[in-house]
């Protein structure tokens, strides 16, 4: 999809023009123009000329049909990848705000893709109008969208800023603020922009450790934006927002799933913030190649642990593991196959 040429092409057109092609696009989800019957038939065409509607992107569907996940190829041939899961009445999008990560995580396949570039507006949009066309034909709709693809979304904060407000629009996707989340790595300069967001969204903090030596193996990152200065930066977030934190805890079997680490984590929280404010998500790991991800009865022991603290608890619904839904999985593949 590319409409980088529409104002060109709206020149000399009468004004209500654009709120007609927003609504096609957006709030009807046309994928071919002649579907959009409000315009003119030789607007139409122009249109079908200069901003194709199309989305090049192959799909593949997990066996028990709650997740869908797309590669989509970028006009400059770039791949980067969105997944669709639909659990309890959700139909949640998962996008990409980067072609490729920086971050360089062990655990993630992004990360050993490395940073390409960073995504243009329409291109983080297009991932979910792409789910909204497919949905629309079983009479559904995308009712929540999570920066949790490929990519650090602060370090493309303006485009993934822009792109929500098209999501946002009620007169476009309609969905919800708080319908949104972010997720960061930890980037601290992110966070303090988003406390003075008026959009509502949430935000999630990818720790996935308790304490710095740790989170340093598994994510260099934490090199620049060590826990400590994380904890302050998101408890001025809760302060100013009132609004609940995520930190997302990838379980990895015999790495930082003991005992210990539980009782760690549990106590950073409780002493860093207001409880209310604050709950953990426990994700199992869609291997990659390096680690194993926790047995269940690991993860509830974590969790418990973390209850017992006080300290709210989730643990994430399984999606797609035998379609390769860890991000990135696919478009590595992809690009081995190709080399």
């Amino acid at each position: 999809m590319d409409l980088s040429k529409l104002n060109e092409i709206l020149a000399g057109q009468p004004t209500y023009r654009a709120g007609q092609i927003k609504e096609a696009v957006y709030r009807l989800s046309v994928a071919d123009w002649d579907e959009a019957i409000g315009l003119p038939r030789e607007l139409r065409q122009q249109l079908k000329e200069k901003c194709p509607l199309n989305i090049n992107a192959e799909l593949f569907v997990s066996g028990g049909g709650n997740s869908q996940k797309a590669v989509v190829r970028l006009t400059d041939g770039l791949k980067i990848e969105a997944v669709l899961m639909c659990h309890d009445n959700r139909n949640t999008v998962c996008v990409s705000s980067q072609a490729g990560c920086p971050m360089a995580c062990s655990f993630c396949a992004t990360g050993k893709m490395g940073f390409k570039r960073n995504l243009a507006v329409g291109e983080i949009v297009e991932q979910v109008l792409l789910f909204v066309r497919a949905l629309k034909k079983e009479g559904q709709r995308v009712t929540n969208v999570v920066f949790m693809g490929m990519g650090e979304p602060f370090l493309n904060y303006d485009n993934v800023m822009a792109a929500i407000k098209v999501l946002n629009d009620q007169k476009g996707l309609n969905i919800g603020g708080r319908h949104i989340s972010i997720s960061t790595c930890g980037v601290i300069e992110g966070i303090e922009k988003l406390i003075d967001e008026p959009l509502q969204v949430n935000l999630a903090v990818s720790l996935h450790a308790p304490n710095n030596r740790l989170r340093s193996r598994l994510m260099p990152v934490n090199n620049k934006y060590p826990i400590n200065d994380i904890m302050k930066s998101v408890l001025r977030y809760v302060k100013n927002t009132n609004r609940r934190v995520m930190f997302e805890y990838i379980m990895i079997d015999g790495i930082n799933d003991s005992e210990d680490c539980a009782r760690e984590l549990a106590e950073l929280i409780r002493s860093r913030l207001p409880l209310k404010l604050a709950f953990v998500n426990l994700i199992y790991y869609n291997p990659t190649g390096i680690y194993n991800t926790s047995l269940p009865k690991r993860v509830k022991m974590f969790k418990t642990i973390l209850m017992q603290a006080g300290v709210e608890a989730t643990e994430r619904y399984r999606f797609g593991r035998e379609i390769n839904a860890a991000c990135g999985q696919l478009a590595t593949e992809a690009k081995s196959e190709k080399e």
